[in-house]
Formats: structure tokens, C-alpha cells, sequence
């Protein structure tokens, strides 16, 4: 590993600040497209249409980038900055798109991307040619210049892996993978919950580890996780993996229970340390008798810490009953800790809500909707997007108290 593939982990709760290899990037294209690739070592990275290269291209740089594809080497292009388009009396009213508008054939569109020419020279070309293209407006012009770089570019740009451009990624990808989850969701689970640095948290995640990955974000890796879940192993989580967290620094922090194993009146099987004749045979033997020991006394640890409670929050995404979710999860709370739960579907809330405010120590609990939309805000041409999405999903909050009535009978 050289100098810069090591770089040194700071003010992002233990990712890289620059690529290396095993991450997992997300690649913005001049279309809009948003794709996932793994950076593999001696690998050849394919997006498509815009081309092909090495992945050592990419190893050592910052994220954020944009980039330009040349001869399968990577040329980095300078930031682009917002350009003012002057108002004039241009109008589209006059110009008729007919057949022969643009006299470039796609023959000879081919021809020009095959001899090398550069992409700003054939939308120059095209331009040149276009026979209505002076009759447009300033506006239209620029989409024109923007929907040509789309087509014929061969750049493209790295995207940070926050946790607002991932949850973003995904819910354009597939929302009902992370229950509908939107980023201003997210972002109010994440601060109704009182997520911060050094805080300890129980999380059930069914959103292919949206909730896990937001909680460990807001707090930089310094406290704890405990995520419960149904799963027979730890599971994989495939929005944690665009995260490109240290394996160490998700070992220490994230621990996984599953729903079996989180009841107190589970008896785990206890591994021995010797087999039944009392005999090593072998190196290979001794190493997966230690492995299993090693992975029953962490999860008899595991146990431990969750049945000594005292945990600052409890956050919830699951498919499953949110009333026994939270009976199950509330007594390992501290007093005045906060619930949150979220759903697709406002019924299954409403009826927590309804069950919790008969319980003395449920404080407060309330149902909200969030509500987002999007505005292109450019000189001239600010407006609010015409399609947005209906809803990110509905949220339960409450406060747990303790119940002090146990005590005074006690």
C-alpha cells in the first residue's frame, strides 16, 4: 500500500478520505446516471458508453472529482462554475424542428468520435450546423449544449459517500429497498433520536442498512450500535458497504444481535474449547475450534451489554409488529431517551401511538410526515421540480420514562 491509498482517516468517523482500493464508489456520468462499482486491484473500470480505465487512475484521489476519459487515462477537468445567461428577446415560437434542422448525420457523428475528435468540438460542429439554433433563446441553447455533453461525453465524477448522497442514491435506485426512507427522513429520525458522538444505541434496521450507516455517521464511530435483526449471521448490509468504513473501526463499534438471541430467555450453546475425544489432530482443527469459541464469547458479550441497558435510543425500521419491537427493546433505555420508529404506511404508527399512550411511561408519542421538494435554482431559473416523490415514509416519537411505581413497590 503506497503513501496516498493510506490515507489517514479524519473528520469522516473512520472512511478514507480518498479512494483506494476496496472501496465501493458511486459514479455520476453526464447523463445523470449514478452507478456502483467495487475498485479492484489490477482492474479495468467500464462505464459504459463514456469508456473504460485502469483503476490505479482512481486510487489516491480525493472524492468529489470529475474526470475526463482519454486513451483509458483519466484527465482531471477543473470544477465548473454557474454561468449567467442573458435575457433576451429571443423567442422559440418561429423555429420549426423539422428533418433537416441538423444536416450532421449520425454517419458522420460516428465518424468525427471514432478519428478522435474531442467532444466539445462535435457539439461545436453540431451547432455550427444547426439551422434554428440562432432562432433560440438564451435557456435554450443552454439545455441544448447540456443534452449534447450527455450524449457525446466522456467524463464523469466521483460522489462522496455521505450519507445524504447514499440515501439518496439509493431511494432513486430502489426505495422500497430502504422502506422509502427519503434524506429529510432520514436526517429527522437521526436528530429526533438525539444521534451524537459517543452515544449507544439500539437500531433495527430492515432497510438494507440505511439506519445503521446514518447512526454510525452522526456519531463519527465514537460510541456503539446495536443492531437487531433476523438474520442468522451478521448481516450484509449493501448500503453500509458504500460507506467504506475500516473493517476495525466497524468490528469495535457495530455489534449484531439477532432476534432469537436478544430474548433473555434464550439458552445459547455453548462451544467447547476441546473436542469430545480430547485430541487435536490438527492446526486446521485447533484454528475453527478457536474461531467458534471467539464467536460465542462475543456473543454472550453482546448479550451482556444489551441485558445492562441503560442505551441513549432506540431507532426502528422494520417490517415487523413496531408495539413488540419496542416492549421487547424499551427496558434496555436510560430514563428520558427517545423512540423513534419509522413506516411506509401511517395505520401501523397511528396504532402504536394509540397502544403507547396507555403505557405511563411512553411520554408524548407523536406521528410526523415529512415533506421535501426540490427547486433548480439557477440565475433566472429558480422553480420548484414539477415530480418529486409522495412521501418518505411516517415517524413515531416518544419519550421513554422510568417507570418509578415498580420502584416505590419494590
Amino acid at each position: 500500500m503506497n503513501a496516498a491509498e493510506s490515507a489517514s482517516v479524519s473528520g469522516h468517523g473512520g472512511r478514507n478520505d480518498t479512494i483506494s482500493f476496496g472501496h465501493t464508489v458511486l459514479f455520476r456520468l453526464p447523463n445523470g446516471e449514478v452507478r456502483s462499482i467495487k475498485v479492484e486491484k489490477d482492474s479495468i473500470i467500464s462505464l459504459g458508453r463514456v469508456g473504460s480505465f485502469s483503476a490505479h487512475e482512481l486510487t489516491g484521489q480525493p472524492y468529489g472529482f470529475a474526470y475526463e476519459i482519454h486513451e483509458k487515462k483519466l484527465k482531471r477537468l477543473h470544477p465548473r462554475t454557474m454561468e449567467d445567461i442573458e435575457e433576451t428577446d429571443a423567442t422559440n415560437e418561429l423555429i420549426n424542428d423539422g428533418q433537416f434542422v441538423q444536416p450532421l448525420t449520425l454517419e458522420e457523428i460516428e465518424a468525427l468520435k471514432k478519428s478522435g475528435v474531442h467532444a466539445s468540438d462535435i457539439i461545436k460542429a453540431q451547432i455550427e450546423q444547426h439551422a434554428n439554433y440562432s432562432l433560440k433563446t438564451e435557456y435554450s441553447k443552454d439545455k441544448y449544449r447540456k443534452r449534447k455533453e450527455a450524449k457525446y461525453s466522456k467524463s464523469f465524477e466521483t460522489i462522496e459517500p455521505t450519507i445524504h448522497n447514499i440515501c439518496d442514491y439509493w431511494f432513486k435506485k430502489d426505495q422500497n429497498r430502504i422502506r422509502d426512507i427519503r434524506s429529510d427522513s432520514l436526517s429527522q429520525m437521526l436528530n429526533l433520536a438525539n444521534v451524537r458522538p459517543g452515544g449507544r444505541y439500539i437500531v433495527v434496521d430492515d432497510a438494507s442498512g440505511l439506519l445503521v450507516s446514518a447512526v454510525l455517521d452522526r456519531i463519527g464511530c465514537e460510541g456503539r450500535i446495536l443492531s437487531i435483526n433476523d438474520a442468522d449471521s451478521p448481516p450484509a448490509y449493501p448500503v453500509l458497504t458504500l460507506m467504506n468504513y475500516e473493517k476495525e473501526i466497524l468490528t469495535r463499534v457495530l455489534s449484531t444481535l439477532n432476534w432469537a438471541t436478544a430474548h433473555e430467555n434464550y439458552t445459547p450453546l455453548l462451544t467447547p474449547s476441546e473436542p469430545p475425544s480430547g485430541r487435536i489432530r490438527s492446526e486446521r482443527q485447533r484454528l475453527r475450534l478457536d474461531k467458534r469459541k471467539s464467536t460465542s464469547d462475543m456473543l454472550m458479550g453482546t448479550r451482556q451489554e444489551l441485558f445492562a441497558g441503560e442505551f441513549d435510543g432506540l431507532l426502528v425500521a422494520s417490517e415487523y409488529d413496531s408495539f413488540e419491537i419496542v416492549e421487547m427493546l424499551s427496558p434496555y433505555l436510560a430514563g428520558s431517551t427517545s423512540i423513534v420508529v419509522q413506516s411506509v404506511f401511517l395505520q401501523p404508527l397511528t396504532d402504536l401511538q394509540a397502544r403507547m399512550r396507555l403505557i405511563p411511561h411512553y411520554l408524548a408519542p407523536s406521528v410526523t410526515e415529512s415533506w421535501l421538494r426540490c427547486y433548480q435554482v439557477l440565475p433566472g431559473r429558480t422553480h420548484p421540480t414539477m415530480s418529486t416523490s409522495g412521501s418518505g415514509g411516517f415517524l413515531l416519537h416518544a419519550i421513554k420514562m422510568y417507570d418509578h411505581s415498580k420502584d416505590f413497590l419494590t
